[in-house]
């Protein structure tokens, strides 16, 4: 296990010094970041006019000076704009002056001794000001200045928006809505492939939301809640929204974790918000995703009535079923665990239809498989029947993860298609994880791992009960040095007690190889006896297989439940060891009449490092051992880690 980073040092870290209830300039609150900013731009704009007034030339001469060119006949023109005058001479120059703004330009040249006559050979032009142009050169510096702190004030208000202003919307819903009009994000019953028996239990509901007047003219009465359980990954959300999808009406989506905050009575305000805005989207689906965050049994909380949890558990019951009912919305809700909910959601009028969504068999996952390869180029070896064989136990969402993880690795090698050999790697990839190629064994490493899989591969062949081996392997995946893959022909549902007790041999034949031809054993088995001595226990505790105890389903203990006494306790004990003991013999016995065989998959491991199902049952025929055949029963899957 790699070593955890050094923890940095707690501690509280240093505030800024407060003057008045103004921190240091940028230093973090919003009234002190508008004064400082406010004055940096004053002080900007004190020193552009002054760095402007210093190095801007001026070519201003006096009125006198002025009289004195027109007479002389070296004016060529006059501008005359208000108080301001623009001369152009005769050599092309410009200079500026200015004049009585009361006075004309005629009488102020007259006075400093001009003649009509010589002021007659000047082109003089008079140009008017209008009464906005006016108003606005007056007044542009003050507004000006105006929006720019208005702009300020509510740029920096957006920094303080998220912990002052949304106090006002605490209560208000975060449902997630999907419009029916939306193409890109809508889902039908087309997208999902499996859960035949699901869909069926769920087009009634379409049914309804398209034509309820043919229900209600009958006196049905559809019902207001569908909860749907599963494992994680089976597709819960996905067929929710195709339920929207398929009736075309719109879909709120939210958590059930986003109703609970840290202010009381915040969860049941968001209840009732979203129940409001769907009544009045009605007819409408609203999808309460992980439901048992809040539905959990009430009574158990620390805080009693009072507990904020509670409280929106009871709002939603209230909602769903109380004086205000809406026959127009409906709720669905998904959980993985249905144990843990109130009794009272369950109850008729509530979630009274109940949907369980099992794990796709292997047709259904071939139709999976055939939905995610729509938008994929395959190559021409592709066979997805070989894919879905090879996946028992594999969700909707692993299947997902299977197919893109074999785009990956065709993209990743630069190739336009995908071939069968980039699934195969795939689906290894999301069982057992990536491959170390930089985890290289040493010489006697790789040695104990060969013949540690070997003892596993041998013995489940030869074990009547246990899963045929389609793969070996000593290249490092995920936090394992090899692993052996075994798969059965067929999926199962169940699994019988001699299949239970053969699975438990075959997994410790990696222990009894070690022990047996190293004289010693490595941490190696770890998981390997974790995994047997749980499933022991559960044949004890839970199954009921064990002779001495007898079919009697024990609870399990924990802190203040006592479901039996010591003395029970110690039988279980007693029989878990001996399940185990009388495994590990039997191995023993496998590997020490087929001592041959262990050693040709070892050596042919230690050569080629990987032994596909082919090369393996090839080693078993030329040591006198008949590989099992499709028909053959099968236990659960094995998977090492």
């Amino acid at each position: 296990m790699p070593a955890l980073p050094p923890k940095k040092p707690r501690g509280k870290k240093p505030v800024p010094p407060r003057l008045g209830g103004w921190r240091s300039p940028l230093g973090g609150s919003f009234f002190g970041n508008l004064v400082t900013t406010v004055l940096i731009f004053l002080l900007l704009m004190s020193a552009y006019s002054l760095i402007a007034g210093i190095f801007q030339p001026v070519n201003e001469i006096p009125l006198s000076q002025v009289a004195a060119d027109v007479a002389a006949g070296k004016v060529a023109s006059i501008t005359v704009n208000n108080d301001e005058l623009d001369l152009t001479y005769a050599g092309g120059a410009t200079k500026i002056s200015r004049k009585d703004p009361a006075a004309g330009l005629p009488e102020t040249l007259a006075t400093y001794g001009v003649t009509p006559a010589e002021l007659a050979k000047v082109a003089i032009t008079i140009q008017g000001q209008s009464g906005f142009e006016f108003w606005l050169v007056t007044l542009a510096p003050f507004l000006v200045t105006l929006l720019f702190i208005a702009f300020l004030f509510w740029f920096l208000s957006r920094q303080v928006r998220g912990a002052g202003m949304q106090a006002f919307s605490f209560g208000q819903s975060k449902a997630r809505v999907i419009d029916p009009a939306d193409t890109t994000q809508r889902v039908t019953f087309a997208d999902v492939a499996g859960a035949r028996e699901a869909k069926e239990e769920l087009l009634e509901i379409v049914d309804f939301l398209k034509n309820p007047k043919k229900f209600l003219d009958i006196g049905a009465r559809i019902p207001k809640g569908i909860i749907l359980m599963g494992a994680p990954g089976t597709g819960k959300t996905l067929l929710a929204r195709a339920v929207a999808g398929e009736a075309g009406v719109p879909f709120f989506t939210i958590s059930g974790s986003e109703f609970v905050e840290m202010f009381v009575g915040v969860g049941a305000s968001r209840v009732r918000d979203l129940f409001q805005l769907a009544k009045k989207a009605a007819p409408a689906i609203i999808f309460i995703d992980e439901i048992d965050a809040v539905g959990r049994v009430r009574g158990a909380g620390v805080g009693g009535g009072n507990d904020e949890r509670e409280q929106t558990l009871n709002q939603i019951l209230v909602e769903m079923d109380g004086f205000e009912p809406a026959e127009k919305v409906i709720v669905m809700a998904a959980t993985n665990r249905p144990d843990v909910l109130d009794p009272a959601l369950l109850r008729p009028g509530r979630f009274d239809r109940r949907v369980t969504i099992d794990l796709p068999d292997r047709k259904e996952r071939e139709e999976i498989l055939s939905i995610h390869a729509r938008a994929k180029p395959f190559g021409p070896d592709v066979n997805l029947a070989v894919i879905a064989e090879r996946t028992p136990g594999f969700s909707g969402a692993e299947i997902y993860s299977l197919m893109n993880e074999g785009a990956i690795l065709a993209a990743r090698e630069n190739r336009k298609e995908i071939t069968q050999y980039d699934l195969i790697r795939s689906i290894e990839k999301v069982m057992l994880g990536p491959e170390r190629k930089s985890h290289l064994l040493s010489k006697k490493e790789k040695e104990l791992t060969a013949y540690h899989e070997a003892g596993h591969a041998l013995v489940s062949s030869i074990l009547p009960n246990a899963d045929p081996v389609h793969k070996i392997s000593v290249i490092s995946r995920g936090r394992a040095a090899g692993y052996t893959l075994k798969l059965p022909f067929e999926d199962k549902k169940m699994s019988s007690r001699k299949q239970f007790l053969d699975d438990i041999a075959a997994t410790l034949g990696g222990y009894v190889a070690e022990e047996m031809l190293f004289d010693d054993v490595t941490t190696g088995p770890s998981n390997d006896l974790a995994v047997i001595t749980a499933l022991a226990r559960d044949m004890v505790a839970r199954y009921g297989m064990s002779e001495k105890l007898g079919p009697i389903a024990f609870g399990e203990r924990s802190l203040g439940q006592e479901p039996y006494s010591e003395n029970v306790a110690a039988k279980i004990d007693a029989e878990v060891s001996r399940i185990v003991d009388e495994a590990k013999e039997r191995a023993r016995k496998v590997i020490e009449e087929h001592r041959e065989a262990l050693d040709a998959i070892a050596k042919a491991l230690i050569e080629r490092e990987t032994i596909e199902r082919d090369g393996f049952e090839k080693i078993l025929v030329a040591h006198g051992i008949a590989p099992k055949q499709r028909g053959e029963e099968g236990i659960t899957i094995a998977r090492e880690v």
